[in-house]
């Protein structure tokens, strides 16, 4: 059943600060103790108990002046508006809030499947809420990382990535790529030739706190390379070096 102890870190809890986080999941239970959990560590905490809810609220953020959220934590099975809908139509406005989902679905091919959507991580039911705040503070600090860290632009052929705008260009055309496409893309680009074994990549893009495989790996770059090439199966720009990783280049 689900652990509902509610953690106590000994770590600072300014890692919270001022970060947001939108929940969206029916169960009653369920939503109050990951929202009691989650204030217990600083943040600042929104919740609703369906999907058409969650996207209003969303699109209403980003239309107003508010800084919006910094973490999705999404239920697949909602009423109104599923889980795997608004991860699509999340990515499809190119809105890049990191997801993590929360679902009773267990299976390998219904974890796949949330990442290919869009998702960044997904934690399965029943869970410990030192699990789930463990996941939302690495991915919440990944996020932090990189937009505090980047250089404004790369470029290597016929691929440009501006950083600060979130923005790729791929033979002059603009795709949409998930925030862990986009990471992957942006380590890539300011490393080319350089082989990449799939636990650096983990390590560099997910953070030493993910808890998953790294079948994750190999799922974001089959869908990198459905966005950067121009025939997938045999790639000019992700290369596949067997024994080792992946290079660019």
């Amino acid at each position: 059943m689900l652990s509902l102890e509610v953690p106590q870190f000994s770590s600072n809890r300014d890692l919270g600060h001022n970060s947001r986080i939108l929940v969206v999941e029916d169960e009653d239970i369920i939503r109050d103790m990951v929202v009691l959990a989650l204030e217990e560590e600083g943040y600042e905490v929104v919740s609703v108990s369906d999907g058409r809810s969650a996207i209003e609220l969303l699109q209403s953020e980003s239309s107003s002046q508010n800084s919006g959220f910094d973490l999705l934590l999404l239920d697949l099975m909602l009423p109104q508006i599923n889980g795997l809908d608004i991860c699509r139509l999340l990515r499809y406005q190119n809105n890049i809030i990191p997801i993590l989902i929360l679902s009773a679905k267990a299976s390998e091919t219904d974890r796949v499947l949330g990442l290919e959507v869009g998702a960044d991580d997904y934690l399965t039911k029943p869970f410990s809420m030192r699990e789930l705040v463990a996941r939302c503070r690495a991915l919440i600090r990944r996020q932090g990382f990189s937009t505090q860290t980047a250089a404004p632009m790369r470029r290597f052929r016929d691929i440009t990535l501006n950083i600060q705008e979130c923005r790729v260009l791929v033979r002059g055309e603009e795709i949409n790529l998930s925030p862990k496409e986009f990471r992957l893309l942006e380590l890539f680009m300011s490393y080319p030739k350089r082989v990449w074994s799939r636990e650096q990549l983990i390590e560099q893009i997910w953070g030493p706190d993910f808890l998953g495989d790294t079948k994750t790996v190999d799922v974001h770059i089959r869908w990198l390379r459905e966005k950067l090439e121009l025939d997938p199966s045999q790639p000019e720009y992700l290369i596949t070096v067997r024994g080792f990783g992946y290079r660019f280049g």
